[in-house]
């Protein structure tokens, strides 16, 4: 899986605390979007109690509560054993202490239906980099809560907690930190609240399952910090396989108020046949890549979140070996908006975000190589949600409707309104390439039986498949490219002809400071 952002003409496929931090205002829900001359004001964004979990864990009950099954750290086993012997439904106490499971590596719990997990003050079950997974199984609608998971080995792309993808679990007031692989995985209807996903060497949170479309998650006041400490995309180059949370062919998530920083490589990924996000209300922080990536997927709503000094690292890199692509901190690739997925809406809207001092801001982008059965999809075998046999993506029938359109993700009906965006590049210590906003795709040339070679691709994203950028505030230095990365424009030139991007915006190039 992953992103292929090149291909221009080779054959080769290649938080209301952290709001007084960030100087936004706080406002209640419903209020009306802000004008062009207006800062976007942010929402429901997490509570000290909740954004800064890590640091200040909520606290567990200090004492069993009634008829809960008392789990004693002195035992080895003892979690998993008393799980076994107990009915569905139990509540399981663990006494303060560090609690270990039997010396194997496939040692772990396995919930049953509607079983409870409270952790008490300082309670921590603890792999010792022997146990590869924490909680397993198929059991539905576990809770775990005020637990301290770490120590875990899980494998590349699996997790500890939830390792087998059940659905209905809540994790609440949770810490997962110091693991291999994910901390946590995920399934149907699942609930990720106050938790803390710290420094997990691959992912905080891998919402994958196997089979079946995970629906209805939500991702809420959580701290998702440090993750990708293994440093994937160095072992594994262009494996797309890492970040704070990636998500997969996840349809329906709501993931608000929280508080995503210093991760090495993305904040959220999501990637590959996505639908129906709402990402709200969250601070995006101090990324090393993209605060947030939206590729392959459809129908989001992006709004009141602040983002801020992200991609520096990773945009930084890319600019100083001379690729001109504009790698940005908002990037969407091949993703956009599909009346015909349902979701709670038909296209992808973003908007009243603050951007602040990130490298470049908003991308939109196409590979025009890749698509359906294509060599040069890097989601090898997935197709579009808009074709179930991807067999029939092929010559000759690709080349005509409804195929010719059906078969390729495409960036289309992306409306990106009422944002501030500043930059001050000193701050960066930048001169080129980290000011750029961009709508753009490839010069097509593979395979040779393509039906998109040439400019076909980048004249549809540029001026056919209804992307619009309007009423936004641009403080700073800013420029924009269009249809291909030679074309760099001025305000001027991309608010006029043939473009007309930005129509009642405002620019002020000395202002980003």
């Amino acid at each position: 899986m992953g992103i292929n952002r090149r291909h221009w003409a080779s054959a080769a496929p290649l938080a209301l605390a952290l709001l007084a931090v960030t100087g936004c205002e706080s406002s209640t829900p419903g209020t009306p979007a802000a004008g062009p001359n207006a800062a976007p004001v942010t929402s429901g964004a997490p509570s000290t109690s909740v954004a800064r979990v890590c640091a200040k864990p909520a606290a567990g009950p200090a004492e069993a509560p009634k008829g809960a099954v008392t789990v004693d750290p002195a035992v080895a086993g003892d979690l998993a054993a008393k799980t076994k012997s107990s009915p569905p439904n139990t509540t399981f106490w663990l006494r303060p202490g560090k609690h270990r499971l039997e010396p194997d590596r496939y040692a772990q719990v396995i919930p049953k239906k509607g079983n409870t997990y409270l952790g008490a003050p300082g309670a921590v079950l603890d792999g010792r980099k022997t146990n590869q997974y924490a909680f397993g199984g198929t059991a539905r609608d576990v809770t775990i809560r005020y637990l301290t998971v770490q120590g875990f080995v899980a494998p590349h792309n699996e997790g500890v907690v939830n390792h087998d993808s059940a659905d209905g679990w809540v994790i609440e007031h949770a810490t997962i930190q110091k693991n291999s692989g994910a901390g946590l995985m995920a399934g149907a209807h699942q609930q990720v609240r106050a938790s803390c996903l710290r420094d997990n060497g691959q992912y905080g949170m891998n919402a994958y399952k196997a089979g079946d479309p995970i629906r209805g998650l939500v991702v809420e006041g959580n701290e998702i910090v440090g993750n990708n400490t293994g440093d994937w995309e160095r072992r594994r180059k262009g494996c797309g396989c890492t970040g704070g949370i990636k998500f997969w062919a996840v349809n329906g998530a709501d993931v608000r108020g929280n508080w995503v920083h210093d991760n090495r490589g993305t904040g959220l990924w999501a990637d590959t046949n996505n639908n129906d996000f709402r990402i709200e209300d969250n601070v995006f922080e101090a990324n090393d890549g993209a605060a947030l990536i939206y590729e392959t997927s459809y129908n989001a709503v992006i709004r009141r979140n602040t983002i801020r000094r992200n991609n520096w690292v990773e945009g930084r890199s890319y600019a100083d070996r001379g690729d001109n692509f504009p790698f940005a901190t908002v990037y969407l690739s091949e993703s956009g908006g599909e009346p015909r997925v349902k979701a709670r809406t038909d296209k992808i809207e973003i908007y009243r975000n603050v951007l602040e001092n990130n490298w470049s801001g908003i991308t939109l982008w196409e590979n025009a190589d890749r698509f359906c059965n294509s060599p040069a999809n890097t989601s090898s075998g997935d197709c579009t949600l808009l074709v179930k046999n991807t067999d029939r993506c092929a010559q000759p029938a690709i080349a005509s409707a409804p195929l010719y359109a059906d078969c390729r993700w495409k960036t289309q009906r992306v409306d990106i309104h009422d944002n501030r965006f500043v930059l001050d590049k000193s701050v960066l210590d930048c001169t080129v390439k980290c000011d750029r906003m961009a709508v753009l795709a490839n010069y097509g040339t593979y395979p040779d039986w393509s039906p998109y070679q040439g400019e076909r691709v980048s004249e549809a994203i540029t001026r056919k498949q209804h992307n619009r950028w309007h009423d936004n505030v641009y403080l700073g230095p800013w420029t924009f490219v269009a249809y291909d990365p030679s074309r760099v424009l001025d305000f001027g030139q991309w608010q006029g002809t043939p473009y007309r991007q930005d129509t009642g915006s405002t620019l002020r190039a000395q202002d980003g400071g």
